[in-house]
């Protein structure tokens, strides 16, 4: 497992697709995962410090989780399969552990209001993640042989589906990205 933090929320300017980018926290890499409009808003909202008047759906899962006495460990970016990602939500729940199934973007909105850990399993960062290059800020990919969690070699249709993924991440406005930070 990776740890990451959440870098930005960028837009496709193909399809105005949202992309939440997370980070190595101790690395280079970049995980790009595209969410619906409404998670992106309330990763956004959260990380921005807005104040809203109602809770939001993550809000509201947050005070259901903490009212039946359990906790939130961490978020796991576990699996991508057929260009869909997954997610686990850790829970500490009277003295164990359970994992509850989720849409990252979901677990996501989830982890920045409860300031939990962010993880992506080695494997999906093998598959997705890309490296930015420094001079020109576009994304670079790495074509080396990829290997899937049982370290498989993923097959030529699974690679084919990768491709859209890169022609959405082409897509996205990197012109401002990391400027901030240097």
């Amino acid at each position: 497992m990776i740890e990451m933090v959440i870098d930005s929320i960028r837009v496709s300017l193909m399809n105005y697709q949202r992309v939440v980018i997370l980070k190595e926290k101790e690395g280079e890499r970049y995980l790009p995962i595209w969410i619906g409009h409404a998670e992106a808003d309330a990763i956004a909202i959260k990380l921005q410090g807005v104040s809203v008047t109602r809770p939001l759906t993550h809000d509201l899962l947050r005070s259901v989780i903490e009212a039946l006495g359990a906790n939130i460990k961490n978020i796991l970016v576990n699996d991508l399969k057929n260009d869909n990602f997954f997610a686990m939500i850790a829970l500490n729940v009277d003295g164990g552990q359970i994992e509850v199934d989720s849409r990252p973007s979901d677990a996501l909105a989830l982890a920045v209001r409860v300031e939990v850990p962010i993880y992506v399993d080695e494997s999906v960062m093998d598959k997705a993640s890309i490296l930015l290059d420094k001079d020109t800020g576009k994304p670079i990919f790495d074509d080396t042989e990829k290997l899937d969690k049982d370290g498989n070699k993923i097959s030529e249709e699974e690679l084919k589906n990768l491709s859209a993924f890169r022609e959405v991440i082409d897509t996205i406005d990197w012109e401002d990205f990391d400027k901030s930070k240097s």
